[in-house]
């Protein structure tokens, strides 16, 4: 996979928005457990892990998909119904802040660089969550599925998020782990960053997604990230 290990107008940014679950947070424990538990209850074969994993970026109604490809639409709602009511009880048993991600915050925090968060989560999801990892204090935005009426692949989430961190579209970087994370980051002007640690399956491929710089993992991301903001001698 080609890579490059620059953005654009290095050192220049002003702010850093992040995609929430596959690049920020790794939601996928307790997701993926919610999904399994349903299907040991209806004595259904588990998907492996790697696979289910690999769903979550879509939400849980792809999950579902992946998980029950027999079930109908009707049905599926159904089942979105129950596994919305369970994960919101376990929405943080096992899911971290992708290391060191946490540590990254913590540095824009204290040097004063904007950074948020722009989901399709929905809100009654996404902030009992970060509340409960303790990373929404500092941010500058955390924008859900549902904050606007429209949410990813389109530019409005990404835009609102600028304008509330009082930066300019194009002076901003956004990193995700998906097709629309990137359509949506260069619709608003933003540098786009794809995080090819996320959750990725077989059939996608990030350098079709018209990022500006391919990270490998959490480690280069947060190299790339200091650079681009230029604290890399932090």
């Amino acid at each position: 996979m080609t890579r490059s290990n620059r953005l654009p107008s290095d050192g220049g940014f002003e702010a850093v928005f992040f995609d929430l679950d596959g690049t920020l947070v790794d939601t996928a424990p307790d997701m993926v457990a919610i999904m399994a538990n349903m299907q040991d209850a209806r004595q259904q074969q588990q998907l492996p892990y790697e696979v289910a994993r690999n769903g979550v970026s879509n939400g849980a109604l792809e999950l579902l998909r992946l998980g029950f490809p027999r079930a109908n639409d009707d049905e599926l709602q159904i089942l979105l119904a129950e596994y919305l009511d369970s994960y919101r009880n376990a929405l943080c048993v096992n899911t971290e802040v992708f290391s060191p991600l946490r540590d990254l915050l913590n540095i824009f925090t204290r040097n004063g660089l904007a950074w948020g968060i722009v989901t399709n989560k929905p809100q009654r999801m996404t902030d009992p969550l970060l509340e409960q990892l303790d990373i929404a204090r500092h941010a500058a935005c955390t924008i859900s599925g549902d904050t606007l009426a429209e949410r990813k692949p389109h530019p409005a989430p990404l835009l609102h998020a600028a304008n509330l961190a009082g930066v300019a579209p194009e002076n901003s970087v956004y990193v995700g782990d998906a097709a629309r994370d990137i359509e949506a980051g260069r619709a608003a002007g933003m540098a786009t960053v794809a995080a090819g640690y996320g959750y990725i399956n077989d059939a996608d491929d990030p350098n079709e997604w018209g990022a500006d710089v391919y990270a490998a993992d959490t480690m280069e991301l947060m190299s790339l990230l200091l650079r681009a903001v230029g604290l890399d001698n932090e």
